[in-house]
């Protein structure tokens, strides 16, 4: 990896896009085991800290990524019920639902829902809008539940937990709070999840400010940050082409709008793919775009009977090929907006077994992906309905 790695005290990295200052003050694991540089075209933010335990844009173990699930949802104080977890599209939407998975398994009697946000449109339901700022894809939308109990739960919340990857200043956060704020003005409590919190002290204290509602705070890393950019010739394609009346498959089935309980997956089906994997031999489960959870679920099963097996998703975010970024592959889009979709650090050949888990119907894009990776395609239509895809 190019530059330093992060450890407690101060860093300076040189970029191709510019120069990264970073301090961290406190880590409950090896900040070099939680996260790499990655230098990005993006003229609003030219770097990236590259998480190694997400699960996105770094092949992880699902044992890894429970490990940070259960230590984020451990680090949450008692919350008044109901309570609502959000997680961040794209990058957070699987650490947001493995955290509310724990922390239900904690708290089974306790009143939550969990909800991602979006960039696509499930049915023709209002969408509340806010924006991710330093985005390539900046528009960000939620649904309302569809299910009369989850809506009233959502219209209910006495708390909010917002989960994403990291936190630098914290207006992302801020305009999600103002947008849930138009369904629950009287919100007694928010807290605020992530693996690395780059907001440092004064931030922070910004930050709980302006929410102006009691304000707790959780993460695996503190520390601060500052970035001072080059000069960036951006050659990146858009990363957004919204269009409210598109069809793009996305579905409602796995937590666009709502859910109440954890992600399971058929036994027969994993054991029926884990009956096919060799003594020794290496696989890699694959999620696309927003689609993340399901492939961790399944790669936490498969590990369970023994499997060596690693977690990660393809992404819309265009990164250079530098420091924690060795590969890079480039396909189609699967959701048919016609952006430019990625998978970082794998390359053919690297793994005995590819699933790739999606939930869009097949087309071109995935059968591209398929072929690239030498991979099986699975069609998550429901929890008890997967179906595999002929891909020869």
């Amino acid at each position: 990896m190019n530059g330093p790695s992060p450890c407690p005290g101060a860093v300076e990295v040189e970029l191709p896009t510019g120069t990264l200052q970073l301090r961290v003050t406190d880590s409950a694991f090896a900040p070099d085991s939680l996260l790499g540089f990655a230098a990005r075209d993006n003229a609003k933010r030219g770097f990236l800290f590259l998480s190694k335990v997400l699960g996105k844009h770094w092949p992880v173990t699902p044992q890894r990524m429970a490990e940070i699930h259960e230590h984020l949802a451990a680090g949450m104080p008692e919350l008044p019920g109901p309570v609502v977890f959000i997680s961040m599209a794209e990058t957070g939407i699987g650490l947001g639902q493995g955290m509310f998975e724990a922390w239900q398994r904690a708290h089974p009697e306790q009143p939550a829902l969990f909800l991602h946000t979006t960039r696509y449109r499930v049915g023709r339901e209002p969408l509340i809008e806010f924006e991710e700022a330093h985005s390539h894809a900046p528009r960000q939308f939620l649904h309302w539940p569809a299910d009369p109990a989850q809506r009233a739960l959502f219209a209910g919340m006495r708390s909010l937990v917002l989960v994403d990857d990291e936190a630098s200043t914290g207006n992302t956060f801020l305009n999600l709070l103002n947008a849930c704020r138009q369904v629950q003005p009287t919100l007694e409590h928010l807290h605020l999840a992530v693996i690395t919190n780059f907001m440092g002290e004064e931030g922070a204290a910004s930050l709980a400010g302006r929410c102006a509602v009691p304000m707790t705070l959780g993460a695996c890393l503190h520390g601060s940050y500052r970035f001072t950019p080059g000069m960036v010739a951006s050659g990146a394609a858009p990363a957004q082409r919204f269009d409210a009346d598109a069809e793009r498959g996305a579905s409602a089935a796995f937590g666009r709008r709502g859910l109440t309980g954890p992600l399971r997956l058929p036994p027969a089906f994993v054991a029926g793919l884990a009956a096919g994997i060799g003594i020794g031999q290496k696989v890699l489960v694959v999620g696309t775009g927003e689609f993340m959870h399901a492939a961790y679920v399944l790669g936490a099963g498969l590990a369970r009977g023994g499997v060596e097996v690693a977690v990660q998703s393809t992404t819309r975010s265009p990164i250079r090929r530098w420091g924690a970024v060795a590969h890079a592959l480039d396909f189609a889009d699967n959701y048919g907006e016609g952006i430019p979709n990625f998978l970082y650090n794998v390359h053919p050949g690297q793994y005995d077994h590819v699933f790739i888990c999606h939930e869009t119907p097949p087309g071109a894009a995935l059968f591209e992906l398929a072929a690239l990776l030498k991979a099986r395609l699975f069609h998550f239509m429901s929890e008890a309905l997967i179906e595999e895809i002929p891909v020869r």
